[in-house]
């Protein structure tokens, strides 16, 4: 028999698996944008501040829009906000291909475009992400959330090394104009499947709580910020340094692979460690539920993380930077469900939304802090010391973790 949502009318695996045809061609699209955007620099002769801007803008845009998606479903439910937002996510990367070809709108240079279509893009991920948690999390348990969760992210991030790659070998193989073209095309096929599919669950909130609420109900539970801190430092790490740096950092170490060039290997570079980060998801959603803490998985998954960019710092070859970045991703993987579940487990039922907002929103303002400071910061230092000192800011998160989240667990062991 399959699983019920609470209200029994819809099975959870349709509605998750909705959710992962949904988010899947979405996150093509997003895929596409970096092995792509960072070589901006050259192709349109703008500075590195300003293509870690370009990275950015979606994600600085999704930071002030997470709360008020997250009160907009609250109040109205997922189906309606989630299709508007596949809809504005299709049509930014066609606003890349104007961007590439500025004359189209005079009034506008190519890095305005370019900022102008990753807002668009900020705006419509933020009520798809927002949605779909909190989809997954009305509709689930404490006893199979974190399988449910691990299940959707899992799903959600094939779409992205599938990006990834296309956007790395369509570039290489044929032109910007043609990678983009296929993520806004991908975008729109998702926007129907979510207007198809997703259901329209009814709202059982009358009065949910106001966005000038929040900061009260954070401060309310250390456990909540302490989360939110883990989600941006893996998301400033990994969305932020990681994505946005490692196409240059083949380049400059002279990492090949065939005949492709840094911004087709960076494509497959990045593609492996989302690709691992997806199947660590699935493993570590369904771990998480036989514990009595789901917080315990964060620790094991912060030190394969902090070991991943250790490798890369110390020895830049081809294999150590595979192998780094799986490890990025298993640490990736492995932090994020038990956290989203755990948050699940303790917000209030009335909330859920808008602590789906507030998670993503410290994902967001680390991710887009990101990309401003690690290139130029990359210019400085260098790529390989730039990751070293990524592993001494996931340590003294570790602390932070096992202080706030694990002390009882911690206390416990010590005793026996």
């Amino acid at each position: 028999m399959s699983e019920s949502s609470g209200d029994g009318e819809y099975p959870v695996r349709t509605i998750v698996g909705s959710l992962i045809a949904g988010v899947f061609f979405g996150g093509v699209g997003g895929g596409v944008a970096f092995p792509t955007l960072p070589t901006l620099g050259t192709v349109l002769s703008i500075s590195p501040f300003v293509v870690g801007l370009i990275l950015s803008a979606n994600r600085f845009t999704r930071l002030v829009m997470n709360t008020p998606a997250g009160q907009i479903i609250d109040r109205f439910g997922a189906r309606r906000p989630m299709t508007i937002g596949f809809l504005f996510q299709g049509l930014a990367p066609f606003g890349y291909i104007v961007g590439l070809h500025p004359s189209l709108i005079p009034l506008l240079d190519a890095a305005a475009i370019f900022i102008v279509a990753r807002v668009l893009w900020g705006v419509g991920s933020a009520f798809v992400f927002v949605g779909a948690y909190s989809l997954v999390v009305q509709v689930t348990t404490s006893s199979n959330r974190g399988k449910w969760i691990g299940y959707f992210r899992g799903g959600q991030s094939l779409g992205f090394p599938t990006g990834l790659i296309l956007g790395g070998v369509l570039t290489d193989l044929y032109s910007y104009d043609v990678a983009f073209g296929v993520a806004g095309g991908l975008g729109l096929i998702a926007m129907g499947v979510a207007a198809m599919v997703i259901p329209d669950l009814s709202v059982s909130v009358e009065e949910p709580a106001t966005l000038a609420e929040l900061p009260s109900i954070v401060r309310a539970d250390p456990r909540i910020f302490m989360i939110g801190t883990v989600n941006f430092t893996v998301r400033l790490l990994f969305a932020g340094v990681l994505l946005s740096t490692i196409v240059l950092y083949a380049d400059v170490n002279n990492i090949a692979i065939g005949a492709f060039s840094a911004v087709g290997v960076s494509g497959v570079i990045m593609a492996i460690s989302v690709l691992f980060a997806g199947a660590t998801t699935v493993v570590t959603g369904r771990i998480s539920d036989l514990l009595e803490n789901r917080a315990l998985l964060t620790m094991p998954a912060l030190a394969i993380f902090a070991f991943g960019f250790g490798l890369l710092g110390i020895v830049p070859t081809l294999v150590a930077t595979l192998i780094g970045v799986s490890c990025i991703g298993i640490g990736v993987g492995g932090s994020n469900p038990p956290l989203l579940a755990y948050l699940g487990d303790i917000s209030p039922d009335k909330d859920m939304g808008k602590m789906g907002g507030v998670y993503n929103m410290f994902g967001d303002l680390g991710s887009s802090f990101g990309p401003v400071i690690a290139l130029p910061l990359a210019d400085q230092i260098g790529y390989r010391a730039e990751y070293i000192a990524c592993v001494g800011i996931i340590v003294v998160v570790s602390v932070f973790v096992a202080r706030t989240l694990l002390s009882d667990e911690l206390t416990r062991w010590s005793v026996s």
